[in-house]
């Protein structure tokens, strides 16, 4: 065979281009798995407060994952369209659609109850899809917003 009649090399195209990580954890594997997802939040250009926000909320969901959803859970984070997605779902009993209405911050004294209102709070979406197989919840960080320049202070 002559370098004529070589083939050309083969492309492996991913199955899921956009598919950033994905990853099963336990209580042994929040810490490696967050700043997993903070390596590749950067990747695909967050930056800054949005950047901590978004790992913020999603630290919450894995460990709601942990503590109520059955111990474990599985993690799925994508870029889709200008939105980075990040994916959480567990095995517990799922949460009471009462819980689930309630909007409001918690009370400084609530000892619980944060998680899933910080989650709101720090993302730009949230979807719940919860039952009695389990829970699982879906944020989003838009990527292309435009964070304020620090302002230096002035003389005078």
């Amino acid at each position: 065979m002559t370098d004529a009649e070589l083939p050309a090399p083969r492309t492996v195209v991913p199955i899921e281009p956009s598919l950033l990580l994905a990853a099963a954890f336990d209580q042994a594997q929040v810490t490696e798995l967050r700043h997993s997802v903070t390596a590749q939040a950067r990747t695909v250009g967050l930056t800054g407060q949005r950047l901590d926000d978004f790992v913020l909320a999603i630290n919450e969901l894995i460990t709601n994952a942990v503590r109520h959803g059955g111990g474990r859970g599985r993690l799925r984070l994508w870029h889709r369209g200008g939105d980075l997605v990040c994916e959480v779902a567990d095995h517990g009993q799922g949460i009471s659609e009462r819980r689930l209405r309630d909007r409001d911050r918690p009370t400084p004294e609530t000892a619980g109850g944060w998680g899933l209102w910080l989650a709101r709070e720090l993302s730009d979406t949230m979807e719940v899809d919860s039952g009695d197989a389990g829970t699982i919840v879906r944020i989003t960080a838009a990527l292309d917003v435009r964070q304020p320049a620090s302002r230096r202070p002035t003389d005078g």
